[in-house]
């Protein structure tokens, strides 16, 4: 039978027990705590006893705005005719293969292999697979301890996939890259958790971060005790940040006591940014899981390390910390949870605090590290599956820009809603200017206006946005988040619905 150490439980924890008093452990039984006098005593864990930390933290993207749709689909499905439309139009979180996007043949040809090496003996893989799938395959089987995917690894991953990945960072970026610097995580979120966990020291710690801002992160400063320290990016010029905006919220920071020590952000003015972490002193998160997801013939990627190289900085000149996922990109493998960060101009003392934390966690999942090197190293030219790996990339790609043009095309012309062009990501934030009426219907509801205008198109239309108010906005403004990733041949019924929906809206509201 299995127990448990009656010294390891808290003192307020007053389970049941069928030992002895005398006996010094305490055994698990099905008996009830109905006749026993500690049953009268206050729960253990009540929401006022839990850690404050969890409480104040927030995530936009999930709780009520997917506990509600799914509760409206399982009416749907229960009854067909419960409500006004017949299915959700998932439009609130990146998660693209869950709404039908497949995924790359290649990929997962040899994750196949990998997670079922018997496979490699048989006559009939040839038929099935790929040559250069099963070539890479038989690869990283090699690399594995035990050939096995249901190993543990290296706390930093697999060394052969990290090789890998950095031979990936070198060819795009034209910069060495040390595959020590490389850790894998599960999913980018781990990483940015990690660096939060290592920065943050209390509540007078600072983390300077965009608004609009993506939830991980705010959620990830509360949870770790910081303070975020938000910085706003100017919507009127297609969301571009002016470094004098950083110097001022740095300096209001400063001026209350917080020791700022990083600074979250995506690619704009990237030289500018560089210099003035440098300057300052600052950590730079650089957040490049869109790196794939560029839109904008003109417009190209380039990671920050690449851009701090070319300005001359070396690797002891500027702490660069850079993230990347499976999950984005063209390939879209939200659930095998995969990722890495490239940690650059940390001391070695430091780097054993970081390979602390990361061991802590014993290792990311195999096939998570084995997407991550495939991600960074995909068929070349040549190769038996660049042909068809190269169309559906491309295919992709090119369905997520018309996605995104239609959307951000039916935006602009709904009354009151301005959208900015869609450059990259996944995503559009169209600002909405309410009627009054609205909004003080939404005061009266105790709710935000946007998050009022959201909920009301949800049970009205079946479509799920998130309310701006959720990643931050100027104060005054409101905005809603949709995601480009519902299926090609659904984007007409998402600007058909939010289109007549909206008329109702704002003509029921008019002042």
């Amino acid at each position: 039978m299995d127990f448990i150490k009656s010294q390891t439980v808290g003192a307020k924890f007053q389970p049941s027990l069928t030992s002895s008093s005398h006996s010094p452990y305490r055994f698990l039984s099905s008996t009830t705590v109905a006749d026993s006098p500690s049953s009268t005593m206050a729960p253990p864990v009540t929401v006022n006893s839990i850690n404050p930390k969890v409480i104040e933290c927030e995530y936009a993207v999930r709780g009520e705005i997917v506990i509600l749709p799914q509760k409206l689909q399982e009416e749907i499905k229960a009854k067909p005719a419960a409500h006004p439309f017949e299915e959700i139009l998932y439009c609130n979180i990146g998660n693209p293969q869950s709404l039908g996007q497949q995924p790359i043949t290649f990929f997962r040809e040899v994750l196949a292999l990998c997670d079922h090496p018997s496979l490699l003996d048989r006559s009939e893989t040839h038929v099935l697979f790929s040559k250069d799938s099963i070539q890479r395959a038989w690869k990283i089987l090699d690399q594995i301890p035990g050939r096995a995917t249901g190993a543990y690894s290296h706390s930093q991953g697999v060394k052969g996939l990290r090789d890998a990945i950095a031979a990936g960072i070198e060819a795009r970026d034209g910069f060495p890259a040390d595959p020590n610097d490389i850790f894998l995580t599960d999913g980018a979120s781990p990483a940015v958790h990690m660096m939060m966990q290592l920065l943050i020291r209390s509540e007078n710690d600072g983390i300077l971060c965009p608004i609009p801002q993506y939830p991980l992160y705010s959620a990830s400063i509360a949870l770790h005790g910081g303070t975020l320290v938000p910085y706003y990016l100017d919507e009127a010029t297609g969301w571009d940040l002016e470094v004098s905006e950083l110097k001022k919220q740095l300096e209001a920071a400063k001026s209350k006591g917080i020791d700022v020590r990083a600074l979250v952000l995506a690619e704009e003015n990237q030289m500018e940014i560089v210099k003035f972490c440098k300057e300052e002193g600052l950590v730079l998160l650089a957040d490049e899981v869109y790196q794939e997801n560029v839109y904008v013939p003109e417009k190209k990627f380039h990671s920050f390390k690449k851009v701090s190289r070319s300005m001359g900085y070396g690797e002891k000149d500027i702490h660069l910390v850079s993230f990347q996922s499976v999950s984005k990109g063209y390939y879209g493998e939200c659930g095998k949870r995969g990722g890495y960060m490239e940690i650059t101009g940390f001391g070695a003392d430091v780097r054993e605090h970081i390979y602390k934390l990361a061991s802590v966690n014993l290792c990311s999942n195999i096939s998570g590290q084995i997407l991550a090197s495939l991600v960074m190293s995909p068929p070349k030219v040549g190769d038996e599956s660049f042909e068809l790996y190269s169309a559906e990339r491309d295919g992709i790609l090119s369905s997520l820009a018309r996605r995104a043009k239609t959307l951000e095309d039916a935006f602009n012309k709904l009354e009151g809603v301005t959208c900015n062009k869609a450059e990259g990501a996944m995503y559009l934030f169209p600002r909405i200017n309410l009627p009054a009426k609205a909004i003080k219907a939404a005061g009266e509801a105790r709710t935000a206006p946007d998050a009022f205008y959201c909920r009301r198109l949800l049970t009205e239309t079946g479509i799920v946005f998130v309310p701006g108010s959720g990643f931050g906005q100027v104060p005054g403004t409101w905005h809603f988040r949709c995601t480009i990733l519902p299926q090609e041949e659904k984007i007409p019924a998402v600007v058909t619905r939010l289109t007549d929906f909206h008329k109702l809206f704002m003509n029921e509201f008019r002042e």
